[in-house]
């Protein structure tokens, strides 16, 4: 995937206020509702939340810590990696969005959650939208990140940021499902 470097930006940064506005809206529910499950082995969605946060607490300083010692210049265009653009991809929530299987420290089913998970996920999701107006300053293609499978594994930072954001994304969408499944 090629695109221009500042339209991946804006483009990200639209869709992490939208996660963010989302997450502001529910605020106001009773825990009650926000713990609900569709069934036993099912997210509620608080727990849709508390599983992004996990991902964040590991993403937001990874991504931080090589914005700032990048010392890259700024690039016109992104051009996506191969492994980078597959990762980033799957995460883009399709029709039914097919499950994944996710690490056993990732997974908070059965957490005992409340909102303070909202705060959490709004106050990282202010923080992306600092580093993606950070990022502007430095090249996305050859600034590399970590991840959280190993850092062995290296992302371009332009892929990184489309994995968090469409991971995000994607179970932003599956806690919408819960939610107004409780209103059906």
């Amino acid at each position: 995937m090629t695109i221009p470097t500042e339209k991946l930006l804006n483009d990200l940064k639209n869709i992490t206020a939208e996660n963010m506005y989302f997450a502001e809206n529910i605020l106001n529910q009773p825990d009650e509702l926000l713990n609900f499950r569709l069934s036993e082995k099912k997210w509620s969605v608080l727990e849709c939340f508390e599983h992004l946060n996990r991902y964040g607490k590991f993403y937001i300083p990874e991504i931080g810590q090589r914005i700032n010692n990048s010392g890259t210049k700024p690039t016109e265009i992104f051009n996506s990696g191969i492994l980078g653009n597959y990762f980033a991809e799957s995460m883009l929530p399709k029709k039914g969005l097919e499950k994944m299987k996710t690490f056993r420290s990732m997974n908070p089913l059965y957490s005992n959650l409340d909102k303070k998970v909202l705060d959490e996920f709004i106050a990282q999701q202010k923080q992306i939208i600092i580093l993606l107006n950070n990022s502007e300053k430095i090249d996305l293609n050859k600034t590399k990140t970590g991840t959280s499978i190993s850092n062995l594994i290296r992302l371009k930072l332009g892929d990184t940021f489309r994995f968090v954001v469409y991971h995000n994304l994607r179970h932003i969408e599956q806690a919408k499902i819960i939610f107004k499944s409780r209103w059906i």
